[in-house]
């Protein structure tokens, strides 16, 4: 579906966001769970850049294919699973180079997301689904998406558990290959314009050896891990993210402009981490891009809960890995104990 946001995105111009929401089989049975006593799980999940919710909703290649998408693994668990295309990505509107902060990107996801639950809760989203109220709301992310997960819950306070997928808040950088230089990409200020040339860490990038003129198939092996067949690897990351015009299920050749640059700064988003006062999942693979990973719980000073989980044989791009399913499982198993404090919190008073 497309939510006109172009009030919310304030653009002076048209904007939409598209979704897909997935539903458990029948519908019917989403706000039981089977027991008639526990709150339904709506969950938003956003990509990282240079993919779209496709991510999410394709059952992806890889050692662990087979097991269908990521929204009908959790649907198929009871969850209203919602895979969102931020501004900029996928189908939702694309704008101007200089367009796209991180304000109307996630003010934009919010009233997307905002209308999806007002329809959730008058039962007029899906046909036969009935009413989902007071659901208990899960935001999660990706990469960029998890840092645009970060700064709508600073900003928004919506969710009521929120899960950073493969994004440090502290620091974001892909490793490379043993025996290989490490990347050295730009920090760009988040007040700095696609157009303009602010880079902090300028000596930096003049003493690397490779600099910012990075190739993919450095990038590859921190996306992958080795148990991925190299022609998936390649279909994923050859002219990442144009992929020669031949776009799959899962990827977007757009990504936001100038926020995609302010993401991988150090601290970029520390202010709307440090606000954030709902129960936080930092969650990454064995061979992630998190620079440090156990510090991350650091960030998130005002939340009551961080938990923190590694997946083994699993590179940055996790939902190609062979343990996916683990990983899924373990954000379930994290935003089970979510719902039972907040449901707790509401029958407190």
């Amino acid at each position: 579906m497309q939510v006109d946001v172009s009030e919310a995105a304030g653009l002076g111009e048209a904007a939409h966001v598209a979704l897909t929401v997935t539903v458990p089989e029948g519908g019917g049975s989403v706000g039981s769970f089977g027991s008639g006593t526990q709150s339904p799980i709506v969950c938003f999940a956003k990509p990282g850049a240079g993919y779209s919710r496709g991510y999410y909703t394709t059952d992806l290649p890889g050692p662990g294919a087979g097991k269908g998408s990521q929204a009908d693994w959790h649907a198929e668990r009871g969850w209203i699973f919602v895979s969102v295309d931020h501004l900029g990505v996928g189908e939702s509107s694309l704008h101007g180079p200089d367009a796209l902060g991180f304000g109307p990107v996630a003010a934009a996801s919010e009233a997307a997301e905002a209308e999806v639950l007002e329809k959730l809760a008058a039962g007029t989203l899906i046909e036969g689904l009935g009413k989902v109220e007071r659901p208990v709301k899960i935001g999660i992310g990706q990469s960029m998406g998890g840092c645009l997960t970060v700064v709508q819950q600073g900003r928004f306070h919506s969710y009521d558990g929120v899960g950073v997928l493969g994004y440090g808040v502290l620091g974001t950088l892909p490793p490379t290959a043993p025996g290989t230089p490490d990347l050295v990409l730009p920090w760009v200020p988040r007040t700095t314009a696609a157009a303009e040339t602010v880079v902090t860490n300028a000596p930096a990038l003049a003493a690397a050896a490779d600099g910012v003129n990075v190739s993919t198939e450095a990038m590859a092996w921190g996306f992958h891990f080795d148990d991925v067949d190299p022609p998936v690897v390649a279909r994923d990351m050859e002219d990442y993210p144009a992929r020669k015009g031949d776009m799959p299920s899962w990827g977007s050749a757009t990504i936001p402009s100038p926020l995609v640059l302010w993401c991988i700064a150090p601290g970029a988003v520390l202010t709307e981490a440090a606000a954030i006062t709902a129960p936080v999942l930092v969650a990454m693979g064995e061979r992630d891009v998190l620079v440090d990973p156990r510090g991350e719980v650091r960030a998130y000073s005002s939340s009551p809960s961080v938990d923190f989980y590694v997946c083994p044989r699993m590179a940055h791009m996790h939902n190609f890995a062979g343990t996916r399913e683990e990983f899924w499982a373990r954000i379930e198993t994290w935003a089970v104990w979510v719902r039972a404090l907040r449901d707790a919190q509401v029958a407190g008073g």
